[in-house]
C-alpha cells in the first residue's frame, strides 16, 4: 500500500554501530521496533502536535523506513536532530520524524546505509508468553538495516492492530516485544492466521510481495478492533 509517491516521505532510523562495540543483532532489531513504537506515541506525533501532520502525511502516503548507522561525531550529530532515542540492551537506535524522501537533513542524509550487518553472540531465547512477537520469515535473507526496517513496520502494524485499551496494557509494560525467526512450520501458520503482516515493495535486496514479518500478540489474536490499514501491507 504505497500509493502516490510524489509526495513520499521516510522515516529515519539512525543505529549507533561503534566498531570497538557493535550491537546485537536481535537488540538492534528490537530496538528500532521500539523507537518506531516511542515515536508513534509520542505527543509530538499525534494531531497538534508538532510532528503531527508530518506524521499524518506519511502514513498517508506508506510508512517507508530506512536506517542509517552512526558512529562517534555521526551519532552526536544525530542526537542533535529533532527525535527520540531507543536504548535496549547492546543497541541504541534514534528515530526522526518523517523527512521527504529526496530532502534529508544534511547530517542524517551523509550517515551510509550499507554496513549493518550485525551478528547475536548466541541463539535468542523463547520470548515471554505475554510479549508481542515480531516473527522473521526464515526463507528470507535480509541484512541487519533491512529487517530493522521490517520490524519497525511489523510493529507499527501492531500498534494500529491495538485498540485504545490493548495499546494501554502495552504502554505500561514497556512496549515490550521480541524479534524472532520462526521455524517453517510456524511460519506456515502465522501466514495464514490473519494477523498483521509486511509485505516488501522490493526496494533493496528481496523480491516485491514477500512477506517479510507476522506480528503476534495475544490481543491481536482476538482480532475485531484492526483498521482497514493494519491488514498486509507493501512498504519498503
Amino acid at each position: 500500500m504505497l500509493g502516490d509517491t510524489t509526495n513520499q516521505k521516510v522515516l529515519p532510523l539512525v543505529v549507533r554501530i561503534e566498531r570497538a562495540a557493535p550491537p546485537e543483532r536481535s537488540d538492534a532489531l528490537e530496538a528500532a521496533a521500539l523507537a518506531v513504537l516511542a515515536l508513534l506515541d509520542d505527543p509530538r506525533a499525534r494531531d497538534g502536535g508538532e510532528w503531527g501532520e508530518t506524521v499524518r502525511s506519511w502514513e498517508a502516503v506508506g510508512i517507508r523506513k530506512v536506517v542509517r548507522r552512526a558512529r562517534g561525531a555521526e551519532w552526536r550529530r544525530a542526537l542533535d536532530l529533532p527525535g527520540i532515542t531507543v536504548a535496549h540492551r547492546t543497541a541504541e537506535v534514534r528515530v526522526h520524524p518523517p523527512v521527504p524522501l529526496d530532502a534529508w537533513p544534511r547530517d542524517l542524509a551523509r550517515l551510509q546505509v550499507s554496513g549493518t550487518d550485525l551478528d547475536d553472540p548466541a541463539e535468542p531465547g523463547p520470548p515471554a508468553g505475554d510479549d508481542a512477537v515480531l516473527w522473521l520469515n526464515p526463507d528470507l535473507s535480509m541484512s541487519a538495516g533491512k529487517a530493522m526496517a521490517q520490524v519497525g513496520h511489523a510493529a507499527q502494524l501492531a500498534w494500529w492492530g491495538s485498540d485504545g485499551a490493548a495499546r494501554a496494557r502495552w504502554r505500561e509494560r514497556g512496549f515490550a516485544l521480541a524479534v524472532r525467526t520462526a521455524g517453517p512450520a510456524h511460519w506456515a501458520g502465522l501466514s495464514g492466521a490473519g494477523l498483521p503482516t509486511v509485505r516488501d515493495a522490493g526496494f533493496t535486496e528481496i523480491e516485491p510481495g514477500s512477506c517479510t514479518v507476522v506480528a503476534d500478540a495475544p490481543w491481536l489474536r482476538r482480532g475485531g478492533f484492526r483498521p482497514a490499514g493494519s491488514g498486509p501491507l507493501r512498504s519498503s
